[in-house]
């Protein structure tokens, strides 16, 4: 059964003036057997004379269509109104009518009002298109800006339970640092009962340990302290997803890396070493990237400017590629790579370099398109490559 929504008010003004505060009747006259000029958007105050009601009868007719969505305002001007229908996008039921919607309302604002009647849908959770296999309208898309004339039809699709972005990051994050330190105690039922609570003779085993926990706990501490995120969610059903994937991964490699049977890298210290370096350099790199892009003044997550190298060395990065965070995260698990001598840390690498390389040419596509000036010579994640 549809439900009659709360309203928005008060509604915006449309003016209805003629040309001009010094025209004379003849002119008024001369006007009124034209076409009647609308406009969604907000009009301004015009200083002339309010047009007659009592044109013509086809002037007549065509007023008496638009009065079923105009009102009149105190100061006497005709106001436009919005009808907005929201139809269930699998079954085209009808779920709510707005009567009178203002012009300048936003999606987030019809979100809002629709939650009143189903508490249910949260604005988090829900999704308004304009077709029901479309693409999703955004929070900030405004009403009178859609391709929608004065009854609008929106069709709505629940996207399920929601997690807000600080929580997602935790739990994706916690799992790996726990799972990778039970396997690194071996703990029963791991291994063979003879390798429970036992430690391995080889040093690199340690370190990997080490540099593992090290990387967890910086994302944890970025997300707490340093991220700023959006009023965005995720559904949980993806948080599944992601989860079975960064902790899928941190067992399968943790497995063979604290495997009593491990055999250390092949060229031994001097290989462990270097890739130790290539570590900490990248992780350092990470981290000031991550802090000049907190650094940046914005309005909540809309940023005036695109990022750009400061004193620090670690981001002059930036004068090469778009996402250079993603670049050093990458060549972080490069480096473990090289030290642990482990294929599924290759693979995990190689895995996470397809996805950030999506994520990095999605952002630079971003800022090409918002900024002008932006550099040409950037790339999205590697310098003169990619």
């Amino acid at each position: 059964m549809a439900t009659q929504c709360p309203r928005l008010s008060p509604t915006p003004v449309l003016s209805y003036c003629d040309s001009g505060a010094s025209g004379n009747k003849s002119d008024h006259h001369q006007n009124t057997n034209s076409a009647l000029h609308i406009s969604q958007r907000w009009m301004p105050q015009c200083s002339g004379r309010l047009l007659a009601l009592h044109a013509n009868a086809g002037a007549q007719k065509k007023v008496g269509r638009l009065e079923r969505t105009a009102a009149t305002d105190p100061a006497g001007f005709m106001t436009l109104i919005f009808q907005v229908e929201i139809l269930d996008s699998k079954t085209k039921e009808q779920l709510c009518f707005l009567d009178k919607v203002e012009p300048h309302s936003s999606v987030g604002d019809i979100k809002s009002l629709f939650h009143k009647s189903y508490p249910k849908w949260y604005p988090a959770r829900q999704s308004l298109r304009l077709d029901p296999k479309g693409k999703a309208l955004r929070d900030d898309d405004v009403l009178q800006n859609l391709p929608v004339g004065t009854s609008a039809i929106l069709y709505f699709r629940d996207l399920g339970p929601q997690l807000g972005w600080t929580m997602v990051f935790l739990v994706e994050y916690i799992g790996p640092l726990l799972i990778y330190l039970l396997f690194y105690i071996r703990v029963p039922y791991i291994y063979n009962h003879k390798y429970t609570f036992t430690s391995s003779s080889h040093q690199v085993v340690n370190l990997a340990c080490a540099c593992h926990s090290f990387h967890y706990i910086k994302r944890l501490f970025e997300t707490i302290f340093v991220h700023r995120f959006s009023n965005g969610t995720m559904p949980l059903r993806a948080i599944l997803k992601n989860c079975a994937y960064y902790w899928g991964f941190a067992a399968w490699l943790a497995y063979y890396i604290n495997h009593p049977l491990y055999t250390p890298p092949s060229y031994g210290e001097t290989q462990v070493n270097y890739a130790l370096i290539i570590f900490v350099l990248c992780e350092a790199g990470n981290f000031s990237i991550h802090w000049s892009l907190n650094s940046l003044k914005c309005e909540g997550t809309k940023c005036r400017r695109f990022p750009n190298p400061s004193k620090n060395p670690f981001t002059w990065l930036f004068f090469f590629v778009s996402c250079p965070n993603y670049t050093y995260e990458v060549g972080a698990w490069v480096g473990l790579s090289i030290m642990t001598q482990c294929v599924p840390v290759a693979l995990f690498t190689f895995v996470g370099f397809i996805q950030m390389s999506i994520w990095a040419k999605g952002k630079h596509k971003t800022y090409n398109r918002e900024f002008k000036d932006y550099p040409n010579l950037r790339m999205s994640i590697l310098p003169f490559i990619l």
